[in-house]
């Protein structure tokens, strides 16, 4: 009987994580903060420049045209004579500025419909099968559509962008929501009589939170991207205003010529943004992921 007891009392206690499983979510975290640093530096400090370079610096100057990278215009010139590293510095503030604004749109989107989904079964099934359903569609099919029907320019690229990136994180906020709603404690909380905002507020967005930021994060370097195609296409900011995608258009008709500076370094640039982002919003995932580093 004793021995009964020790094993039902063995059975009941939790089971903590190891040193090892410590040790590893505590390097995750170490990393998010890391990339996290890194990602924020670089995009507030595009943010930062282009806000105080005056647009006048684009001005064209036909004795400086196709200048390769020197010390005097680091970037090149292009076929306009524009300085490079200016024209690419107002760009990607263009691109980060659209991109955030972008994924703001589609995050709140994604939290209304997973909060929605939490009402009733109905109001799930609707939810579940929209999202399955924008999922099913050709991505960049359905934004050129979008921003084609919003008339292009830059508003037309911002619905386009948040109107189409929002499926992925619903459904993973919806299946949260549900698993909170259907635990113990919402349960003993409603039938204590607790209204449900209070449920919502107290229960329901602590345990969002982490999704909702771990998904912005995601959809922001994916925002810039799109937004840079569209523009390449024509369907997004115009050509007189800075943007990577306007000018990578551009620059492919100087690449036959040897001006390769005029696509790379605007190339590069998108790329070090987004590609700074995604490692950010990868390493958040896993560090928000209550099963990361357990074992």
């Amino acid at each position: 009987m004793t021995d009964l007891v020790q094993d039902a009392v063995l059975a009941e206690e939790p089971s903590f994580p190891s040193e090892s499983a410590r040790h590893s979510r505590l390097s995750v975290r170490r990393q998010a903060m890391l990339s996290g640093a890194v990602a924020l530096t670089l995009v507030l400090g595009v943010l930062i420049v282009a806000a105080f370079i005056p647009i006048d610096t684009l001005r064209v100057n036909p004795a400086t045209r196709m200048f390769a990278p020197s010390l005097q215009h680091l970037f090149g010139t292009d076929l306009l004579g524009r300085d490079m590293l200016v024209r690419t510095t107002l760009a990607l503030g263009q691109s980060v500025g659209i991109g955030l604004f972008a994924a703001v749109v589609s995050t709140a989107l994604s939290v209304v419909l997973g909060l929605v989904a939490s009402v009733n079964r109905v109001a799930d099934r609707i939810v579940g099968v929209a999202t399955e359903l924008f999922l099913g569609l050709p991505h960049f099919v359905l934004l050129m559509l979008v921003a084609y029907a919003a008339g292009g320019g830059v508003r037309g690229v911002i619905l386009a962008v948040g109107l189409t990136h929002w499926p992925r994180l619903a459904r993973v906020l919806r299946h949260e929501a549900q698993r909170v709603m259907a635990s113990d404690y919402v349960a003993v909380s409603r039938g204590l009589g607790r209204s449900p905002l209070w449920v919502a507020r107290r229960h329901l967005l602590p345990h969002l939170i982490p999704q909702i930021v771990a998904g912005f994060v995601l959809i922001f370097p994916h925002a810039i991207l799109h937004e840079a195609g569209l523009s390449f296409l024509g369907l997004g900011v115009p050509p007189h205003l800075p943007s990577i995608g306007v000018i990578l258009s551009e620059s492919l008709r100087a690449l036959g010529s040897g001006l390769w500076w005029l696509a790379f370094f605007p190339g590069l640039g998108l790329l070090l943004v987004a590609l700074s982002f995604e490692v950010f919003g990868e390493s958040l995932r896993r560090a928000t992921d209550p099963d990361e580093g357990v074992a």
